[in-house]
């Protein structure tokens, strides 16, 4: 090892711990958004205060202020009409623990931010990618507060438009993550068939559809509804009447209960071929590594679909619930893996390094 390899080393390894916790981070505040979804405790909290809303209600009087709050939003006179203040409680405890988590994400990944910045320790290339994370994180903050707001006035629960939207922005910034870490390690690119290089691609396009149909099926409580399968709705394929009644057309994709599950499956069985035929495909070019990694995005993508099935037939118990998504994010960081080993564009003697030997302060 050369003595700049030795002062680079250790400095790397720093960054990646970072990014690998930040990562980390976000993927629990998803899970931990699904059961606040789950649990009906979004708009539990209808102010957005992004520093003095940090400490939650510490007398009695503030408690029953924050109720009061509730009571005046349709969700409260319309569907919990006549809770207690103890059972107001513990949806709060859901909404002001994710919100606190995407405080401590902020700070987790802007103070090392800064401090790496001021040592110098980035290279032009890696400081871009990070300040563009840096600007999806704050621009999810508002999109948060977009969705909560629309929860508020006439509604009974947020928009799932704007659920799905929040959801993706934030696995498009934990994705950006790992691609950034994986680009932290210098290696050759392999040689394969421009084809299975598109299916790679393609398999992550697809695993983010599948992803923002799974938020509209949330959003819409359509998982509670057509507990059936393979069959939904009494057919394997549903009457063109019941999945475009509504007008125009194209709502049905969106508010349509039944259109959106079945789109959701169909997606599901779309991606499970792709990532099949990718895998063979890979095996036939004798690709090594992006075989291996093809055949572990597989395997997700059977399981996320096994706990697909058990949550819709027990109509969506929390604890199934929570597994699916959990398991979703895992079939995206292979995805993301997946596609970046195929896309690589460095070799293992590149002189350029996105990470700079530590430096001066300044």
């Amino acid at each position: 090892m050369t003595a700049s390899s030795a002062q680079d080393a250790p400095h790397a390894a720093a960054v990646r711990w970072w990014l690998i916790t930040v990562a980390v981070l976000i993927a629990v505040m998803v899970l931990v958004g699904g059961a606040t979804r789950l649990t009906e405790s979004g708009l539990s909290i209808v102010e957005w205060k992004p520093v003095t809303g940090t400490l939650p209600p510490l007398s009695e009087a503030q408690w029953v202020q924050a109720f009061e709050g509730y009571k005046a939003i349709p969700q409260y006179r319309e569907l919990n009409a006549g809770m207690s203040l103890s059972e107001f409680k513990t949806i709060f405890w859901w909404e002001w623990s994710h919100r606190l988590l995407g405080r401590a994400i902020g700070a987790v990944y802007l103070l090392p931010f800064l401090y790496f910045l001021w040592r110098g320790a980035f290279s032009a290339e890696l400081k871009k990618r990070l300040w563009l994370i840096f600007g999806l994180g704050a621009l999810q903050g508002a999109v948060g507060w977009w969705m909560v707001a629309s929860g508020l006035t006439q509604r009974t629960e947020v928009s799932q438009y704007r659920l799905a939207a929040h959801l993706v922005l934030a696995l498009i910034i934990f994705a950006a993550i790992v691609w950034t870490l994986r680009r932290m390690s210098a290696r050759a690119q392999p040689v394969v068939p421009l084809r299975l290089k598109i299916s790679g691609a393609a398999l992550l396009v697809l695993t983010f559809v599948q992803i923002y149909f799974g938020a509209l099926v949330a959003g819409l409580r359509a998982g509670r509804v057509y507990n059936t399968w393979p069959e939904i709705d009494g057919a394997l394929i549903p009457s063109a009447a019941r999945l475009w009644f509504e007008e125009p057309w194209w709502r049905n994709l969106f508010d349509n209960t039944l259109t959106v599950q079945f789109e959701h499956r169909m997606t599901a069985y779309a991606l499970l071929a792709l990532a099949v035929l990718h895998a063979v495909d890979a095996v036939r070019s004798r690709a090594g590594a992006v075989a291996t990694g093809a055949w572990w995005l597989v395997a997700a993508i059977i399981l996320q679909a096994v706990l697909g099935i058990l949550t819709l037939l027990h109509q969506v118990p929390i604890d199934l619930a929570l597994a699916h998504q959990a398991v979703a994010i895992i079939v995206l960081t292979l995805a993301v893996l997946q596609t970046e080993r195929l896309v690589a564009r460095r070799t293992q003697h590149d002189p350029q390094k996105l990470v700079e030997p530590l430096g001066q302060p300044g």
